[in-house]
């Protein structure tokens, strides 16, 4: 029997940032796990302009490539990876409906600037049931922790 954890990592922009591979590295040495990013694509618009056919895909491909070398070397075994839906919430839900998790890590851009805190995709990605640790650079270490047990309490 494997007792490895599955671990559904979510990011973007932050994917290959210190604080996301600070909290892979803490989260690997709790236990042996598996771990797989979804990188929604990148909305029209947000960034720059992208081709309309890929809706924002070639930009997130682009650092999904970049993270998943550094994901893995801080998690000490191979990270997996996909660019999932332009809508954040979508490739969650696609994500977790494809596979098995049994926690999720969301690391977003800071509050001022972060679109995904704006919509409160941490609360809409917890009603999936599973314990959501938020990586955030305006949130102290302490505080994640508050949330992943507020979270599997639910």
């Amino acid at each position: 029997m494997d007792n490895r954890s599955r671990i559904l990592v979510v990011a973007n922009r932050t994917a290959a940032t210190e604080p996301l591979l600070s909290e892979i590295r803490r989260r690997a040495a709790i236990g042996p796990a598996d771990y797989h990013l979804v990188m929604p694509s990148s909305p029209h618009g947000l960034h720059r302009v992208v081709d309309p056919e890929d809706n924002g895909r070639d930009e997130a491909s682009a650092r999904l490539e970049q993270a998943l070398p550094l994901l893995s070397r801080a998690a000490g075994s191979e990270v997996t990876g996909e660019v999932g839906s332009h809508d954040p919430l979508g490739a969650v839900a696609d994500a977790v409906n494809n596979g098995s998790y049994d926690e999720i890590i969301m690391s977003t851009l800071p509050r001022r600037v972060s679109r995904w805190l704006k919509l409160d995709l941490p609360s809409k990605i917890g009603a999936f049931g599973l314990p959501v640790t938020i990586v955030n650079p305006d949130v102290p270490r302490t505080a994640h922790r508050d949330r992943e047990l507020a979270a599997a309490a639910r």
